[in-house]
C-alpha cells in the first residue's frame, strides 16, 4: 500500500483505519488466551439453579478473575445473574469501579491503613474486618468524613487464615456494633476442606459457625446476612448456602474436585493457544533446547511454537506436555524456554507456519484442561489459571442474550 510515494507504516495503517482495524488479528500472531463469555454466562446460570431464590451469588473475580480478565468477567457474570463481586485487594476493587461497575464489591483481604480506608470509602467498596484493632482504625479514619461504611466481619472457624477466632465472635461483633461509622453488612467464614470427599472437617467448621451466630444473636447482634459456602460447598451442601454463596473456580468452568463433576454441567471458559513459528527436520542423535534434556532417537520433524514459561507454561512440564494440533495430540520435547517450546510433529501431515496449537482447550474430539496440567505438576487448577501472564492478550468471545438464558 503506497502513500505519498512511500511505503505506509503499520502504525499509519492502524491510525488511518482505527475504527475498523482488527488489532486482535495482529496480536494473535504469536500466542493468546481465548475467553468464552458465553460459557461463563452458562456457568452462572447453572450455578444459580442450585440456589434457592433467597440466596444471592457473589462472583469471585480476584486475581484478574483467575486470569480471565476481571472487567469483562465481572460485566458478564452480573448480566447473567450474579448479585455481587469479591476481590482480594483494594486495587482490584478500584479497577472494577473505574470500569463503571456499580455492583457491591467485597474485599476478601485485610485492609489496615488510613490511606486504604479512605480509598475504600471513596470508591464505595466493602471491606472485611478480621480483628478489633482493625475495626477501631476503620472507625477512627471514617470519623474524619463522618461517612458510614458497610463492613463484613470474618470469623475463623478452621481455616487458620484471616478472621477472628469463632469463639470470640460475639465480643468482636459487639465492638463493631458500638463503633461509629461502621455498618454491619454480614458475618462470614471460609471453608478449608469442602472439596474433600470426607466432609467431617467441613461440618465441624459449619457447627462452629452456627454456634458463633447463635451466640451473636443471643447478645442482640443480628447480622443482616450470612455467607459460608465456596464453590465446592455450593455444589454439595445446600444447608451451607445461607444468604449468599461465594463462587470462584466453578464460574470458570472447572470443578474443585473430580467427584463433583456430576452435580452440575460447567463449561471451561479459558483456552490457551499459540502459533507455529517454524518447522524443521532434525537428524537422529540431535539435542533439542537448553541442556539437551531431549535427544532425538530418529530423524524427526519438529515445530517451534511461540509460547513459553514467561507466558505461564510451567518449565516443569518440559518433556511431559501434550498439545492439540488439527484435532490430534503432539508431544512437547526439550526444555520449555522463556518464549518458545518445541513439539515432535513427525506424525502430522500438512502442517505449516502459522497453524494454531491448543495448549489448554478443545480441538476436535480432544481436550486438554488446566486440571491435566495441575495433576502433572502436583498442584491445583487455580494456580494454573492464574499463571498465564498478561503479555498473552485475552481474546473474548462475546455473549448473546440466548447464552444467558441457556
Amino acid at each position: 500500500m503506497k502513500k505519498s510515494g512511500k511505503q505506509e507504516s503499520l502504525s499509519g495503517v492502524i491510525e488511518r483505519n482505527r475504527y475498523s482495524y482488527h488489532l486482535s488479528e495482529v496480536i494473535r500472531q504469536r500466542a493468546w488466551v481465548e475467553i468464552d463469555l458465553s460459557a461463563l454466562s452458562h456457568n452462572v446460570v447453572q450455578i444459580k439453579q442450585l440456589l434457592s431464590p433467597k440466596t444471592a451469588l457473589m462472583a469471585v473475580v480476584k486475581a484478574d478473575a483467575y486470569g480471565h480478565g476481571a472487567i469483562a468477567v465481572a460485566q458478564t457474570v452480573l448480566e447473567a445473574g450474579a448479585n455481587a463481586l469479591a476481590v482480594a485487594t483494594l486495587g482490584e476493587g478500584i479497577e472494577l469501579r473505574e470500569a463503571g461497575i456499580t455492583a457491591p464489591i467485597l474485599i476478601l483481604g485485610a485492609i489496615n491503613t488510613p490511606e486504604e480506608i479512605a480509598a475504600i470509602a471513596h470508591w464505595n467498596i466493602e471491606p472485611t474486618l478480621c480483628d478489633p484493632q482493625q475495626a477501631i482504625i476503620f472507625s477512627q479514619t471514617l470519623s474524619q468524613w463522618e461517612k458510614p461504611l458497610s463492613v463484613h466481619l470474618k470469623l475463623d472457624t478452621g481455616m487458620s487464615r484471616l478472621g477472628m477466632p469463632w469463639h470470640q465472635g460475639t465480643e468482636f461483633a459487639s465492638l463493631v456494633k458500638k463503633l461509629p461509622y461502621l455498618k454491619l453488612n454480614s458475618v462470614y467464614s471460609h471453608l478449608a476442606t469442602a472439596d474433600d470427599p470426607d466432609r467431617t472437617n467441613m461440618y465441624l467448621q459449619h457447627k462452629r459457625f452456627k454456634t458463633a451466630i447463635s451466640q451473636l444473636k443471643a447478645q442482640g447482634v443480628k447480622p443482616p446476612r450470612l455467607h459460608f459456602a465456596n464453590s465446592a460447598a455450593t455444589l454439595i451442601a445446600p444447608q451451607l448456602h445461607y444468604d449468599l454463596v461465594r463462587v470462584g473456580l466453578g464460574l470458570y468452568g472447572l470443578y474443585p474436585a473430580p467427584h463433583l463433576r456430576s452435580i452440575v454441567s460447567l463449561k471451561p471458559v479459558l483456552q490457551v493457544k499459540a502459533k507455529i513459528t517454524q518447522i524443521k527436520t532434525i537428524p537422529a542423535n540431535t539435542g533439542v533446547s537448553y541442556g539437551y534434556q531431549f535427544v532425538s532417537d530418529r530423524p524427526m520433524k519438529i515445530a517451534v511454537v511461540g509460547i513459553g514459561y514467561a507466558d505461564g507454561v510451567p518449565r516443569q512440564l518440559s518433556n511431559r506436555l501434550q498439545v492439540l494440533i488439527k484435532g490430534q495430540r503432539a508431544c512437547q520435547i526439550g526444555a520449555i524456554t522463556m518464549d518458545q517450546l518445541m513439539l515432535d510433529v513427525s506424525h502430522l501431515r500438512h502442517l505449516k507456519v502459522g497453524d494454531t496449537v491448543t495448549l489448554i482447550g478443545q480441538d476436535g474430539n480432544q481436550e486438554i484442561t488446566a486440571n491435566h496440567w495441575a495433576t502433572m505438576l502436583g498442584t491445583i487448577s487455580w494456580e494454573i489459571l492464574c499463571g498465564f501472564k498478561h503479555r498473552l492478550p485475552r481474546i473474548k468471545k462475546k455473549v448473546s442474550p440466548a447464552d444467558i438464558r441457556s
